[in-house]
């Protein structure tokens, strides 16, 4: 992943991504938090999201929404100074695979947010980008539609793929590779 021009942080467990994360973040900062389950598992989105520890752009995302500003909702979310997020699969030449069924976490990956920050756990490393497609469609795909059905909705779908094969702007994009499995 270096040789590809990835930063890359690898930590024990997902408390040490967590603190890792964190300890990349000011007050003043403005951070997207992509959906994600390692993020849930590392306690950085939900139930024990760390509050007040950077400027969360999601709230104002859903204000935004509820007021019918879509077009400036869209905006917004395109090009946040940093998103933390996750990825269903890294290759063992390091190469980052991301599916999404709206695309909404895609543009700031690949070039909107200033920075960007994701944490993947040890099991998401397969052998090639055929085996990450694999995995993001035999894995991730029928867990993430289980959890969309679950919360009332009609299910999910990979709507759209992409594959990250390196960044060419020294220190925007940062892997924290957990040692151990978390996340999905």
């Amino acid at each position: 992943m270096r040789r590809n021009g990835f930063d890359v942080s690898v930590v024990a467990d997902g408390n040490a991504a967590r603190e890792e994360v964190l300890g990349r973040l000011s007050p003043t900062d403005e951070v997207l938090e992509a959906h994600s389950k390692t993020l849930e598992d590392v306690g950085l989105i939900g139930a024990g999201a760390p509050q007040g520890r950077y400027r969360r752009l999601r709230p104002r995302l859903q204000e935004l929404g509820r007021q019918g500003l879509r077009s400036e909702k869209r905006r917004l979310g395109a090009s946040p100074e940093f998103v933390i997020g996750s990825v269903q699969a890294v290759t063992e030449s390091g190469e980052l695979v991301v599916a999404s069924g709206s695309g909404s976490q895609l543009g700031p990956y690949s070039y909107g947010a200033g920075r960007v920050i994701w944490v993947v756990g040890a099991q998401k490393i397969v052998r090639d980008l055929a085996e990450a497609i694999r995995r993001v469609e035999e894995y991730a795909l029928p867990w993430e539609d289980a959890r969309v059905r679950k919360l009332g909705g009609t299910g999910s779908s990979i709507n759209k793929l992409l594959v990250i094969r390196g960044e060419h702007q020294a220190h925007r994009a940062l892997v924290v590779l957990v040692a151990r499995p978390v996340g999905i």
